[in-house]
């Protein structure tokens, strides 16, 4: 395995960091020593020490390099994902709080701020998350009795079966957690992660103005039949159902206030699923390149 020993993911982070050659942060110099016994790059020139996790979502962790590998490649590649609960036991970690601290940390590397927006025929629509879950007396998606609203955004792919029927699938999924579905908010969520000229197919609610649509072709296909809805945007319907059951079987719950975060690790791996493996080398190369994120902003 190519990620068997620490030593082989320290070397690993080193080559996908530096590997169009190693530039000293202080003096610029191209030349190092390595230190295997601290984990640390030594510049040649001016001696300053640099760590192959300085500046990603690994820094000032204590937990080992190879045991955040390990959490990425559950993380991407188990069909349910993981919870910081079977996390904590699968890695033998000491506690619950460094699990879900490192899983957190995971999910902020899984958004890139250079990602394409959706383009083509695009179906939008919200939903709630939380509140009593059929069968499950009483017990939210979300914790408590408070209703989180999110609007997703998925590409309609077009494509001719073996047969020769026209068919369709998903594409590319896009979500976020608002706090109202007025035309105002829908037109910031289209703007931010919809190609212009794309087709945008809705149900007709009132918060697809022209306002929120401009720029886009409208394709409305019912007003006011929520019966209706699960049939004409099949694909964003499916994609919230899956979601609903992921959050309550996998997590058992989330509190509101992390939701935007569990939001990314989903549409992280559904835009991946057919490749996990690749999303976890994926992974891996957006989290190296992520800021350190804190504990406090992860709660915030």
């Amino acid at each position: 395995m190519q990620f068997a020993t620490e030593e082989a993911c320290v070397q690993y982070l080193i080559q996908s960091r530096w590997g169009d050659g190693f530039s000293c942060p202080r003096c610029q110099h191209g030349e190092y020593w390595y230190l295997p016994k601290r984990k640390l790059l030594v510049c040649r020139s001016c001696r300053k020490e640099t760590s192959p996790t300085a500046g990603t979502l690994m820094h000032r962790s204590h937990v080992p390099i190879q045991e955040w590998f390990w959490a990425a490649y559950l993380v991407t590649t188990l069909t349910p994902g993981i919870s910081a609960l079977q996390l904590q036991r699968q890695l033998g970690l000491g506690s619950y709080r460094t699990a879900w601290f490192m899983l957190n940390r995971l999910r902020k590397g899984m958004v890139s701020d250079s990602r394409s927006r959706l383009c083509g025929v695009v179906e939008a629509d919200e939903t709630f998350i939380g509140g009593p879950v059929e069968g499950k007396r009483g017990r939210g998606v979300t914790k408590g009795s408070h209703k989180s609203l999110v609007v997703g955004a998925v590409e309609v792919v077009s494509y001719v079966d073996k047969k020769g029927n026209a068919c369709e699938r998903a594409g590319r999924l896009r979500l976020s957690s608002v706090d109202a579905a007025d035309g105002e908010t829908i037109g910031r969520f289209l703007s931010a992660n919809v190609e212009p000229a794309a087709v945008i197919r809705s149900d007709g609610w009132k918060g697809y103005s022209k306002t929120a649509l401009k720029g886009y072709v409208h394709d409305q296909r019912i007003v006011g039949s929520p019966e209706l809805a699960h049939v004409v945007a099949v694909h964003i319907h499916r994609v919230f159902s899956n979601l609903k059951t992921w959050l309550a079987g996998t997590h058992h719950g989330v509190d509101p206030a992390y939701l935007p975060a569990y939001l990314d690790e989903y549409v992280f791996r559904f835009n991946r699923r057919q490749t996990p493996m690749a999303a976890f080398q994926t992974l891996l190369g957006i989290a190296s390149n992520k800021d350190h994120v804190s504990l406090v902003q992860l709660r915030s």
